[in-house]
C-alpha cells in the first residue's frame, strides 16, 4: 500500500510538473511573440529616425543655402552705389524678418555680414539623436 501511495504521489507530482511546464511554454510563446512585435516596432522606429535625420540634414542644407543667398543680398545692398553703405531702418527690419533669428544679429547696420551669429543652435542637434545597435546582437539561448 505504501508503494502504491508513493507511486500515486509521484504521479500527481509529475502531472503538476507537466502542467507547470505547459504553462511555462505557453508563457514563453507569448513573451517571444511580444518580443518579436517589439523588435518590429524598434526597427520601424529606427528607420523613422533615420528618415527624419535625412530630412533634417536636407532642411539644414536648404537653410544654409537660403542664408547664403540672403547674405549675398545684404552685401549687395551694402555696396549699392550712391548709398552710404548703411541700410535704412525699414530695410534692416525687412531683412531681419527675412533672415529670422539666425542672421538677425549679423544684419545690424555697420556690422560685417560675414559674421554669422551661430548662438541659436538647435536644442535637438542631429548628433544628440543616436541609438546603439549592440543590444540587437545579444545571443539568444
Amino acid at each position: 500500500i505504501q508503494i502504491a501511495q508513493c507511486f500515486e504521489a509521484t504521479r500527481q507530482r509529475c502531472c503538476r510538473l507537466e502542467q507547470d511546464g505547459r504553462r511555462a511554454r505557453e508563457q514563453l510563446a507569448r513573451v517571444e511573440a511580444e518580443r518579436a512585435a517589439l523588435e518590429v516596432k524598434l526597427k520601424h522606429a529606427r528607420n523613422q529616425v533615420e528618415v527624419e535625420m535625412k530630412k533634417r540634414h536636407r532642411a539644414e542644407a536648404e537653410l544654409e543655402k537660403q542664408e547664403r543667398k540672403l547674405q549675398l543680398v545684404f552685401e549687395s545692398l551694402m555696396r549699392e552705389p550712391g548709398g552710404s553703405g548703411v541700410l535704412s531702418g525699414e530695410q534692416c527690419s525687412i531683412l531681419r524678418a527675412l533672415a529670422g533669428q539666425r542672421l538677425g544679429a549679423a544684419l545690424a547696420p555697420g556690422r560685417r555680414s560675414s559674421a554669422v551669429d551661430e548662438s541659436c543652435q538647435s536644442l535637438l542637434s542631429h548628433s544628440d539623436i543616436s541609438y546603439d545597435r549592440t543590444e540587437d546582437d545579444v545571443v539568444r539561448s
